[in-house]
């Protein structure tokens, strides 16, 4: 190698390194480096997140065996939603969840939080369709839920939470649009269970996910055992002293 292709490869690897040190700065418990084929090479507490669904998915999350895959009526009861309830769907895609949950919550207000404007006009369009008026469509961020704080009752997050690119700031702004007696509803398809058809990569363990929530200050209150193919898992935010 001359001299000339030294330097060039030490300039390449010296911006390299300030390129990873910067990243290590914003968030050192981020590390990067290659997996999955679905995932993007980037982990966090020892798992790999996933790729995000995208909007063209929107078939995929309306199928018409998805109520028999995941009794999703069964789901809904667990929320045990009360009819002036403030509930925020995170992650809402094309509202499956919502417009099931709208009609129970009455006098309260359901929050469809999603980050790609495609879905949020797919249930923009649905609303206006079935006259549901109780549901209120929000863009939010890769960081942010976009909530204001302490204002919500109950958060769902269905399949979601692990294609998070930033699951420690999500989380962070979920708890603070958390009412303090709030409930998050973190549903994942079952990482512990191989008869599960979804790729490895798309689901969690109970251990993976309550590590993740105790660290964002969130405690384990119950795993609803009655789903077919899901953990409904229910945390509660840790008490402050």
């Amino acid at each position: 190698m001359n001299r000339l292709n030294t330097v060039f490869l030490c300039m390449a690897l010296f911006c390299n390194d300030i390129s990873l040190a910067q990243d290590n700065n914003y968030d050192e418990k981020y590390t990067f480096r290659e997996g999955d084929y679905n995932g993007i090479g980037k982990w966090y507490m020892g798992r790999e997140i996933a790729h995000v669904m995208g909007y063209q998915g929107i078939g995929w999350l309306e199928r018409s065996e998805r109520e028999k895959e995941e009794n999703v009526s069964k789901l809904i009861q667990n929320l045990g939603i009360e009819p002036d309830d403030i509930i925020a769907d995170i992650g809402a895609g094309s509202g499956y969840h919502v417009f099931r949950m709208a009609p129970l919550a009455k006098k309260g207000m359901v929050y469809a939080v999603d980050i790609q404007n495609e879905m949020l006009m797919a249930i923009e369009s649905k609303k206006e369709a079935t006259k549901i008026r109780n549901i209120k469509t929000v863009l939010g961020t890769e960081k942010s839920i976009q909530l204001p704080n302490n204002s919500v009752d109950k958060i769902l997050m269905v399949d979601v939470y692990h294609e998070f690119n930033f699951p420690r700031e999500m989380i962070k702004s979920i708890k603070n649009a958390l009412k303090a007696n709030g409930k998050l509803f973190l549903i994942e398809y079952r990482g512990e269970d191989p008869k599960v058809p979804i790729k490895e990569i798309h689901k969690m363990t109970e251990k993976q996910a309550v590590g993740e929530m105790e660290a964002a200050g969130f405690t384990l209150r119950e795993n609803i055992n009655n789903l077919p193919w899901q953990h409904c898992m229910v945390f509660i935010k840790k008490p402050t002293h």
